[in-house]
């Protein structure tokens, strides 16, 4: 997921200076800078690699170079040229950013070749001879910097094409320009090129398309190359799924057919109508825009037509405030769609978590301070491999790129990366380290408590993009990697190591990931001619000198995982996942290969492969010979989003084959507790920074119900079987039998880890700041957490299983919120059963008060839910208690005076207190022992609520031979405010009774950043 970070830069994309509201003069007009206004933006393109984006007005083209973002080369067309042709109206730039071509409003496009010289360059920086401090500087650095610049761009007029039919919307792609027409409907490929035919342009009508309706026009197109497929938006508001015909057709006499589509979206209204749309290959799904500003993201699951609706995401705001959507992209790794819309933009996860927007701003301020990124959004793409946002405004002549925080688990799919919070920002690291601390430390509301790395200046000037990175499994070492190269970085020194030889660095590419093993930096690689995995030590210096072992394989590595305590996963492009062995000894660290397993036609496309891992029994995990492991794995793959199963079986030639069955779908990532067990108990190893807080919890090697868990996220909640040995047994009876039931978690946030030992679930939101002392808004995220223990705990008790239910809450019991915890569990049960009034055999309340009864703060937790919840439920509640009186005389005996208070209530809303108030007096009496002045006042002031006159409360304390109750209240308010208060807020209503500060809501504070 991502989180938009801190505020944009801001650039100008023309010459002019645009209007500046100032200070109103003397007669309270507002005063301009310059007479002259700067002319607005009317669309932008990006190259694939990345390097290069293109700009236009209606009158000018310029060509920009993204990081950092400079302007290169600028062509502003004659005032002859646009009476005869037109003003500019929106730009394509072919993919590898050689051609540019420019729409006119008068049905042209007009070409331009960009072309980079090679020996020149522009923005170099130039040093004077003699410089004391250039001359210190050493080697590497000092050579990166002098052939810092910028190489020139050209742009050159190349030809004009005129479409006499009129253009409606136009796609640049590799090898042809698609031209969707108006009169008459239709859609023209024109070649870069002639074919070898001699032949340029190729056209096909719309009303000869079997599968489009009947009467429309496309009116917008979106491609995308991984999935060769293109969306077509027609005049009617559907959306088409189309694919580019190349062959011939198989009928002689046939017409040739250039296209071949579906309709996915009908829309049923006006407010179905498609506006916008995006495709994302990564998770094969289909994004449309609608007229209401809903979002309907739908799966493509072939090429066949298949393609139903997944998920709809709804908009932040009414239309009134939104606007309409005018544009939707996804990230490049698909993890993250950006809707923009008139007034503002959002944000969401693939499967669709609500993350930062622009719509809680203050849109009066925003308009104030000029702030056009905020107030409505006309083009956005997205930079340095999606770590950056480039947007356009509205009706704005400034380029706005806003910085992103992603998790690390998009680059790089790890144990790790999931077991420990680590995000990623264009040029630096943000790791989360409130593991290993104490309880209440690790949620509170600190800042403190997130490190922040920059990376190497030197390392991001010649290699970003950063990547991927990766945190080790004790948070003590981090890596990055960008094109070429490597770095990694320690989180107790502070002190990065980098290649100091750049040939060494360029010398190879990450592909596949990485992972660490104690400090062991494990990287999968390709150079010029092999496909490795390259071992570093982290104690070692970086160079091909330095490695600790090399293992050379003989196709592209897909992905590494590590599994176990020594064991590493290594899927390769031929579809085989190798199994090795991590052997360390004084002398060295080697892998050897111990197994692998050949998926041929069980996965059709490795490369859709995101993850994987596996699951051993437990006689094979912990007795077994490592050799053998293939043989007993059930292999769990995330191929797109799906959460596929594959378990072992004997052929009838003896053979070894796998029977699949897919266990989850849209499934954003999955966190298997057996993966993170090792590494947890690895952060008490002797090599660990510092000790982990020691807690009972600590243990999740032995005795821990959710070391066998498995999680995963599906873009609402947190979904979790708490042991996979069951879901293994279930899938291998055959896809008839059911599996487990799931535990959901709910939650409002984007969860990036599981605290196992803490029993919570860690996330981040992004909020958007607006301050009087600034001109300028900005984006800070905030951590937030949620408890996992209550929805378990209900889970066990709804199937009966008590035992397990007693066992978990064991392990949790010494965590300091473990009461709030079991007061969550009851008042969610109590405020379904209120509403939805279940059969008494099929109730769940009954149980869960039975478990309460366990723990010595069941007294505490029931007047806690009491005082959080509305007086209907209280007899819901009390159908299945003791009557109150009992538990207010239990109270009372066990000396837990503030909970015999909050009974005093619920006997008096059951007016069942007895009118000569024999409880409130006894209870007062023991508050005058126990010296608890607050708890007396209270009390007082019940009475008082209970008899206006004050006649209850004189005969109250008549009865405890005390003075007149003005005198006594008094000496209660003074003797009460001398003490140190728990809460009180004075009032006179009797539902303050027993109100104190205990049991607040440990999970509502936020870290804000």
């Amino acid at each position: 997921m991502y989180w938009p970070l801190g505020a944009p830069r801001v650039y100008a994309a023309t010459k002019a200076k645009r209007e500046r509201p100032r200070k109103a003069g003397i007669d309270g007009v507002l005063e301009a800078t310059n007479s002259e206004n700067a002319a607005p933006l009317l669309g932008h393109r990006v190259s694939r690699s990345g390097q290069m984006f293109a700009t236009i007005t209606t009158t000018t083209l310029t060509i920009w170079q993204t990081s950092p973002v400079v302007a290169l080369a600028s062509v502003t067309r004659s005032p002859q040229q646009l009476r005869q042709y037109g003003p500019n109206v929106a730009i394509l730039l072919r993919p590898d950013a050689s051609i540019a071509v420019v729409q006119t409003s008068l049905g042209f496009l007009v070409t331009y070749s960009i072309t980079i010289e090679p020996r020149a360059w522009v923005f170099q920086q130039l040093h004077e001879q003699g410089n004391t401090r250039r001359q210190s500087i050493g080697g590497r650095f000092q050579f990166e910097e002098e052939r810092a610049g910028f190489r020139e761009v050209n742009l050159r007029f190349r030809m004009v094409i005129r479409v006499d039919a009129g253009i409606s919307k136009a796609l640049a792609l590799d090898v042809e320009l698609v031209v969707a027409t108006e009169k008459p409907a239709a859609v023209q490929c024109i070649r870069w090129s002639p074919d070898n035919a001699g032949s340029q342009t190729s056209t096909e009508l719309l009303s000869r398309m079997p599968w489009i309706s009947k009467k429309t026009s496309v009116v917008n197109m979106v491609y995308d190359r991984a999935m060769s497929l293109t969306i077509w938006i027609t005049s009617d508001g559907g959306a088409y799924a189309v694919q580019r015909l190349s062959g011939m057709s198989t009928e002689p006499d046939a017409p040739k057919r250039l296209f071949r589509g579906y309709g996915f979206h009908t829309p049923s209204s006006e407010d179905e109508s498609a506006t916008a749309a995006a495709i994302n290959a990564k998770f094969s799904l289909l994004a449309v825009g609608c007229s209401s500003g809903e979002v309907r993201v739908y799966t493509a699951k072939d090429y066949e037509g298949s393609i139903p609706l997944s998920h709809k995401l709804q908009p932040p705001a009414s239309l009134s405030t939104t606007g309409r959507i005018t544009f939707l992209s996804y990230s490049p790794d698909g993890y993250c769609l950006f809707a923009g819309y008139e007034r503002g933009w959002m944000i969401w996860s693939a499967y669709g978590t609500p993350g930062g927007n622009s719509f809680t701003s203050d849109r009066t301020t925003s308009n104030t301070n000029g702030e056009g990124w905020l107030t409505g959004i006309l083009d956005v793409s997205w930079l340095n491999g999606g770590l950056e946002l480039l947007l356009l405004g509205q009706n704005d002549e400034r380029i706005w790129v806003l910085d992103m925080a992603r998790s690390a688990v998009t680059g790089c799919y790890s144990a790790a990366n999931i077991s420990r919070t680590l995000l990623q920002s264009s040029s630096s690291l943000m790791v989360y380290r409130g593991y290993d601390l104490p309880d209440l430390t690790t949620i509170t509301a600190d800042s403190s408590l997130w490190h922040h790395v920059q990376i190497p200046a030197a390392y991001l000037m010649n290699q970003r993009p950063i990547r991927s990175a990766v945190i080790s499994p004790d948070g003590r070492y981090v890596a990055v990697a960008g094109r070429r190269g490597l770095a990694h970085y320690s989180v107790n020194s502070g002190r990065w190591k980098t290649f100091d030889d750049s040939n060494a660095e360029d010398a190879f590419a990450v592909r596949g990931g990485m992972c660490w093993y104690q400090h062991i930096l494990i990287a999968a690689v390709e150079t010029g001619e092999h496909h490795e995995l390259r071992l570093y030590s982290r104690e070692r210096g970086l160079s091909d000198m330095s490695l600790v072992h090399v293992e050379r394989l003989v196709s592209p590595i897909v992905l590494i995982s590590p599994t176990g305590e020594d064991s590493l996963l290594v899927y390769t492009y031929e579809n085989i996942l190798y199994h090795y062995v991590i052997t360390a000894t004084a002398e060295a660290v080697t892998l050897v290969q111990v197994g692998q397993i050949a998926l041929h036609g069980i996965v059709r496309a490795p490369l859709r492969v995101r993850a994987v891992s596996w699951v051993l029994p437990d006689h094979q995990l912990y007795d077994g010979d490592p050799s053998q492991d293939v043989k007993h794995a059930s292999v769990i793959f995330l191929v797109d989003a799906k959460l596929v199963m594959l378990q072992p079986s004997t052929s009838e030639d003896g053979g070894l084959k796998y029977d699949m069955r897919i266990i989850a779908n849209c499934v954003e990532y999955y966190a298997l507790m057996r993966d993170q067990t090792p590494l947890i108990r690895s952060a008490r190893s002797p090599i660990a920074a510092s000790q982990p807080h020691e807690s009972p919890v600590d243990d999740l090697r032995y005795g821990q119900p959710l070391k066998d868990s498995l999680w995963f996220f599906d873009g609402y909640r947190m979904q979790c079987w708490t042991d996979i040995q069951e879901v293994v047994r279930s899938a291998a009876t055959g896809p008839g039998r059911e599996l487990p039931p799931l535990v959901p978690v709910g939650i409002d946030f984007y969860p990036t880890s599981i605290l196992l030992s803490k029993g919570i679930v860690l996330g981040v939101e992004s909020e958007l700041a607006q301050r009087r002392d600034a001109h300028f808004a900005f984006f800070r995220f905030a951590t937030r957490t949620q408890l996992f223990l209550p929805p378990i705990l209900g889970h066990h008790l709804s199937q009966f299983d008590s035992s397990a239910a007693l066992r978990l809450s064991h392990l949790y019991q010494q965590l300091s919120y473990f009461p709030h915890a079991l007061e969550i569990l009851l008042h969610s049960v109590l405020d379904e059963e209120v509403d939805k009034d279940p059969q008494p055999e099929q109730a769940l309340l009954p149980s869960v008060l039975s478990f309460l009864s366990s723990f010595p703060e069941y007294l505490d937790i029931l007047v806690q839910c009491t005082r959080k919840t509305e007086v209907r439920s209280w007899r819901t509640l009390f159908t299945h208690l003791p009557p109150p009186q009992e538990l207010f005389e239990e109270s009372l005996q066990k000396g837990r005076l503030k909970t015999a208070g909050g009974y005093l209530l619920v006997l008096h809303t059951f007016e069942e207190l007895d009118t000569s108030s024999e409880q409130a007096v006894r209870l007062l009496r023991k508050a005058k022992e126990a010296q608890d002045w607050e708890l007396c006042k209270e009390l007082a002031r019940f009475l008082m609520a209970l008899d206006q006159s004050g006649d209850t409360l004189r005969e109250a304390l008549e009865k405890m031979e005390v003075s007149s109750p003005r005198q006594t209240l008094q000496n209660l308010d003074v003797t009460a405010n001398g003490a140190q208060s728990q809460g009180s807020n004075g009032s006179r209503s009797p539902r303050s009774l027993g109100a104190s500060g205990e049991g607040g809501d440990y999970f509502s504070q936020r870290t804000h950043l």
